[in-house]
């Protein structure tokens, strides 16, 4: 467990004290059918970068060991949801 974050380590404490209850099928299928629908990507969009911008996109999605579209996916959808302020 030393390599967990802290989010998956209260996630683990959290199950193991037995706070989580189980769903209907039928619940469970709606939330399996809503997942999928959230990560399907099915629209392209293109973007014009600054050279500069667009190597250090890439070196940031090295260091954080995914793709850098996925990257930049991420950082859409974070700003979007609130979660990214912009400066």
């Amino acid at each position: 467990m030393k390599y967990l974050d802290k989010e998956e380590k209260e996630l683990i404490e959290s199950f193991e004290k037995g706070e989580w209850k189980s769903i209907k099928k039928d619940e469970q299928k709606a939330y399996i059918q809503s997942a999928k629908e959230s990560l399907t990507k099915n629209k392209r969009i293109n973007i014009r970068l600054t050279t500069k911008d667009y190597h250090a996109i890439q070196i940031k999605a090295i260091e954080e060991g995914i793709p850098y579209q996925t990257l930049i996916s991420s950082l859409i959808h974070k700003y979007i949801k609130g979660e990214l302020k912009s400066t």
